[in-house]
């Protein structure tokens, strides 16, 4: 059997305390910056989260995570909010933001459509994203994965 990611890991041990707190996790990133290790788990609420939730998060995984002690380097736990535009990851987060506004990097260009371009979110399936700009005449479909990034756009 695999073994399984720190990311997954910190995911099965964090999930039921944030769900007690009437939290979602969006996402857990387990990365290096320069000579440091750092835990960012991102949570989101309907309504948003506050500094108070994040707070409350911290204090409620710091000694779940220290027992379970599921990574062996030293590190920083971050827990914050997604941000506004914060990055669609997951297919749920796709599948519920369909009709928002995006705004998404390719990673390599697209001809006539260039490397950035928003519209709003039309169709998700099988990693495959549908975006309409605003005029709604033009559509492309990409793939996920050929993407460096697609962020929610709340700021036209």
């Amino acid at each position: 059997m695999a073994k399984k990611n720190t990311v997954a890991v910190v995911d099965e041990i964090v999930r039921p305390y944030a769900e007690e707190l009437g939290l979602e996790i969006w996402d857990i990133r387990y990365l290096k910056e320069g000579s440091q290790w750092f835990l960012r788990i991102f949570i989101d609420k309907e309504g948003g989260v506050d500094i108070n939730d994040c707070e409350r998060l911290s204090r409620a995984i710091d000694k779940p995570l220290d027992e379970k002690d599921p990574i062996d380097t030293e590190y920083i736990l971050e827990v914050s909010s997604p941000g506004i535009e914060r990055e669609l990851i997951k297919d749920e987060h796709f599948e519920k933001f369909i009709g928002a506004d995006i705004m998404v990097r390719m990673i390599r260009p697209i001809d006539g459509i260039g490397r950035e371009f928003k519209g709003v979110l039309t169709a998700y399936a099988d990693g495959r994203v549908t975006v309409t700009d605003h005029s709604g005449e033009n559509q492309v479909t990409i793939n996920k994965k050929d993407a460096a990034y697609i962020k929610l756009d709340d700021f036209d």
